[in-house]
């Protein structure tokens, strides 16, 4: 029994699919196979029940994995602990992120997050929460920037941010020459959302205390970015909510459109993500220093309305 057999257990667990969980390894789906089967030989038991589609593991495969997942974790933190020693880290860092927050965030921290780990090969995966979750619950991801707070003990949040929501109102629309709306005004009804899925449709919905009528529509529109809400917003089919760091990475025309909304603001918590503590906790305690300098200073204070990014039904 070796690591490299332990790892392809895993991955074959993580993706179901012994030709993806190949591709993950950066191996053939033929050395991949031979080594499960070798340590199914070695086991004297079957580990997965190949003829499900997608491949499942066995009941004691289950048991066996989970252990798997426990030596891996182990043999990391002891390169941690070496690599801690020598006042060195390096080495892969799987961070998760979720679709309305990419654009905005990570062209702040990228560069000096680089400078300060050249050698941390930083692998940035878009995922909804969901995915995020779930991932993180099988290792598959060392931390996640998110919405919060999340109902989940198994995670630990770590704030970095608070994001108010601000609105996308087009000229001729019914609220386009005020100079700021309230949250009273903002019609469900005539908000483009995103897709169902992204956490930000939650604290929209959320915001408004109810979900959108289809009847009230002649089309039902939602997208999976803000660029299109913002041009379905511009083509007349309503307004639409925005976060404040995407807003003001929009062109100085696109900002004209763009409302302030009224005390309590609604507001998002962005925050760090993780679920093992003492495994590359120097490496996520200075990416959320790195974040957190890399906004303004403004949203660094905890908002009085902080939405969840679950929907309440």
């Amino acid at each position: 029994m070796t690591l490299t057999q332990l790892s392809y257990l895993i991955a074959v667990d993580n993706h179901r699919h012994f030709a993806r969980a190949a591709e993950s390894c950066f191996v053939t789906q033929p050395t991949l196979s031979m080594q499960i089967q070798k340590l199914e030989e070695e086991l004297g038991v079957l580990l997965f029940d190949r003829s499900k589609h997608p491949v499942k593991p066995t009941s004691i495969g289950e048991k066996l994995i989970q252990q798997a997942r426990t030596i891996l974790n182990e043999a990391e933190r002891m390169q941690q602990i070496l690599q801690e020693s020598k006042n060195v880290l390096e080495g892969p860092f799987k961070l998760g992120i979720i679709p309305t927050v990419t654009s905005s965030i990570v062209p702040r921290f990228l560069r000096q997050f680089n400078k300060k780990f050249p050698k941390i090969q930083l692998q940035i995966i878009e995922l909804t929460t969901e995915m995020i979750l779930e991932r993180l619950q099988k290792d598959d991801l060392d931390a996640a920037i998110l919405a919060t707070p999340l109902d989940e003990r198994s995670i630990i949040e770590k704030p970095l941010y608070y994001e108010p929501f601000m609105a996308y109102i087009p000229a001729d629309h019914k609220l386009g020459k005020e100079s700021f709306i309230t949250n009273s005004e903002i019609d469900i009804d005539d908000v483009l959302l995103l897709n169902e899925g992204h956490c930000f449709r939650n604290s929209v919905l959320n915001l408004c205390n109810s979900s959108p009528s289809l009847s009230a529509k002649n089309v039902d529109l939602a997208s999976g970015n803000f660029d299109t809400l913002v041009k379905l917003a511009k083509k007349g089919y309503g307004m639409t909510l925005l976060p404040y760091l995407y807003a003001i990475d929009m062109s100085t025309e696109e900002q004209s459109f763009i409302k302030p909304i009224a005390d309590p603001k609604p507001t998002r918590e962005i925050s760090l993500v993780y679920t093992r503590a003492e495994l590359k906790i120097k490496v996520i305690e200075e990416l959320a220093r790195i974040i957190k300098s890399s906004v303004p200073e403004k949203l660094l204070t905890e908002s009085a309305q902080v939405l969840s990014p679950v929907h309440q039904v």
